[in-house]
C-alpha cells in the first residue's frame, strides 16, 4: 500500500488576481530552484516531478488541491525531498492554508481522493489559451516592460470607429493586456505654435517605424497644425493630475466608454502605461477606457466634444430617457458623495456620517458601474481607511487597506507604486501620518471580529447601528 504524505490547499486558491499572480510567483520560485533537475519537467500545463507517484503542479493554481506521493516502497525514491522541499516554498507563499499531512503520523489530506483526482484531470484542459509564446516565458514570468501581448488582442477597424482593439481570448479581470513606453512625452504648451515646434523636435528623435506610429494615429482636429492635433486627440496624462503626457502606438487606439471594462494607469517605476481588465472580457469584445471626468450624460459628452472631437453614443449614453436620467442621479449623487468624504473638517469632526457616505458610494459604485467599478473603488477604500486611521481605528483601517489593496491589484497590477504602498498600510496602518490626530475610535488591529457572516462583518466594518 505504502505511506502517502504532501500537503493539501485549504481553502484552495481563487481565480482572482492576487491569487494567480502568489501562485505563478510560486511556481517561478519552484522553477528557478529545480531548473538544473532532470527528473523536474515542465509539460504544457504543469510541472512534473519524475519520483514516486511523480506529483504535479499546474500553472493555474486554482485548479490545485494536493501535491503528494507514497514516500515508501522501491519507486518513492528521492521523492520524499521534493515534498519537503516544495511544501516549505509553498508554506512562506501561502502561509496556514498550506495544511501538510503524513500518514506515517496518523495525519491525512483535507480533501478525498475523488476530489483529488477529479483536479488532476483539469490540469490537462487550460481555462484560458497560454499568453506567453513558450513555457519558459510563463514559468520566469512574462518580461513587466514587455510593449505588446498580440496573442491577448488584435487591431480591428470598427465601423464609425476606426483601429481598435479587439481581444482575441477570453480575458480575464485583472489581467494586464498592456505595458507599453511612450514614443515620447510633452507638455501642454501655449502658444500651440510652440508645441508643434516641440512635437517636431521629438520626431526627429524617433526611428522611421516610431515616426510612422505617431502620425497614423487619429487627429481630431486637422489644420496649420497637425502635430498638436494628433498629440491632443490621443495623449493620456502621466498620472493624475500630471502636466506631461504620453503618446502611445497601441494604447492610443484604445476607444473609450462610459462602462469601461479596461483601465489605464501610469506606473511612474516602469515610466510606462499600463493597461489591465477590470471586468471578465469575452473574446470579441472591443476593449475600452474612459476619456471622461465623470458627471451626467451631458456633461461628459460636452466634454469629450470638446477634447476630442467626437459625440459619445456608448451604450451608457444610448440609454432610453428614463434609464439614463436615473444613471445621471448616480453619477451626480457619486461626485458629490466623494467630495463630501474628501472634506478634511467632516473627516474630523464628523467621522461617522463621512463613513456612512463612503457606504453609500460604494453601493452606487456598484450599482453604475455594474461590479467593475475598478479605481474608484481602490480610491473610496483609500478615503474610508484614512477616516478610520485619523481616529485610531487600527481594525477596520486594515481591512479598508487590504480591500483597496485588491482593488487595486486588478486595475494596476503587483508593480504599481500606489498597490505597494497600500500593501504597506494593509501590514502596518499605523504608518500614516494622520495615526494619532484623534483617538475617538482607538481599537487595535487584532481586534477584527472572528466568525461573522458577510452581512454581519459588513455591518460593523462601516459602524452601523452605532
Amino acid at each position: 500500500m505504502g505511506i502517502d504524505a504532501g500537503f493539501d490547499m485549504v481553502p484552495r486558491l481563487s481565480n482572482g488576481a492576487v491569487d494567480r499572480h502568489n501562485w505563478q510567483s510560486f511556481i517561478k520560485l519552484i522553477r528557478e530552484h529545480y531548473q538544473n533537475d532532470d527528473l523536474v519537467e515542465v509539460k504544457p500545463n504543469y510541472l512534473e516531478f519524475k519520483a514516486g507517484e511523480h506529483p504535479l503542479l499546474p500553472f493555474e493554481g486554482h485548479k490545485f488541491l494536493r501535491f503528494s506521493s507514497k514516500t515508501s516502497g522501491s519507486h518513492a525514491k528521492g521523492v520524499e525531498e521534493y515534498i519537503y522541499t516544495v511544501t516549505r516554498v509553498a508554506q512562506a507563499s501561502f502561509g496556514s492554508r498550506v495544511r501538510y499531512w503524513n500518514e506515517a503520523c496518523d495525519e491525512y489530506g483535507f480533501y478525498s481522493w475523488p476530489e483529488v483526482h477529479e483536479s488532476f484531470e483539469s490540469y490537462e484542459q487550460r481555462d484560458e489559451p497560454v499568453i506567453p509564446t513558450t513555457i519558459a516565458q510563463f514559468v520566469f514570468g512574462c518580461d513587466p516592460l514587455a510593449e505588446l501581448n498580440l496573442d491577448l488582442f488584435e487591431i480591428k477597424s470598427l465601423p464609425d470607429k476606426g483601429r481598435a482593439l479587439v481581444a482575441r481570448f477570453n480575458i480575464a479581470k485583472g489581467k494586464r493586456i498592456l505595458c507599453e513606453k511612450p514614443l515620447f512625452t510633452t507638455e501642454n504648451l501655449s502658444p500651440i505654435t510652440l508645441m508643434e515646434s516641440n512635437i517636431a523636435t521629438k520626431l526627429k528623435t524617433l526611428s522611421k517605424t516610431e515616426q510612422r506610429q505617431f502620425l497614423s494615429l487619429h487627429n481630431n482636429f486637422p489644420g496649420k497644425h497637425p502635430f498638436s492635433g494628433i498629440v491632443k486627440t490621443n495623449a493620456l496624462p502621466c498620472g493624475p493630475g500630471a502636466v506631461t503626457s504620453g503618446v502611445y502606438p497601441t494604447i492610443c487606439l484604445i476607444n473609450h466608454r462610459c462602462l469601461p471594462n479596461a483601465h489605464n494607469n501610469w506606473n511612474s517605476d516602469l515610466q510606462r502605461e499600463t493597461i489591465h481588465a477590470i471586468q471578465y472580457i469575452r473574446a470579441g469584445d472591443e476593449i475600452t477606457i474612459p476619456y471622461d471626468q465623470g458627471g451626467s450624460s451631458s456633461s461628459r459628452r460636452t466634454y469629450l466634444q470638446n477634447a476630442f472631437g467626437f459625440d459619445c453614443t456608448c451604450t451608457l449614453c444610448s440609454l432610453s430617457p428614463p434609464e439614463l436620467e436615473s444613471s445621471d442621479a448616480r453619477r451626480v449623487q457619486i461626485q458629490l458623495l466623494d467630495d463630501s468624504i474628501g472634506n478634511p473638517d467632516r473627516v474630523l469632526n464628523k467621522p461617522s456620517d463621512s463613513l456612512a457616505d463612503g457606504h453609500r458610494l460604494l453601493q452606487l459604485l456598484d450599482e453604475e458601474y455594474q461590479g467593475s467599478a475598478g479605481a474608484l473603488n481602490a480610491k473610496l477604500y483609500y478615503d474610508v481607511f484614512q477616516i478610520c486611521i485619523t481616529h485610531g481605528d487600527l481594525a477596520r483601517a486594515s481591512v479598508f487597506a487590504e480591500r483597496g489593496y485588491k482593488a487595486r491589484v486588478v486595475c494596476e497590477g503587483e508593480d504599481s507604486p500606489e498597490t505597494r504602498k497600500v500593501k504597506e498600510l494593509m501590514g502596518k496602518p499605523e504608518g500614516h501620518g494622520n495615526f494619532g490626530v484623534s483617538m475617538r475610535w482607538k481599537i487595535t488591529k487584532k481586534m477584527v471580529p472572528k466568525g461573522l457572516d458577510d452581512v454581519e462583518f459588513d455591518k460593523w466594518l462601516w459602524r452601523q447601528g452605532r
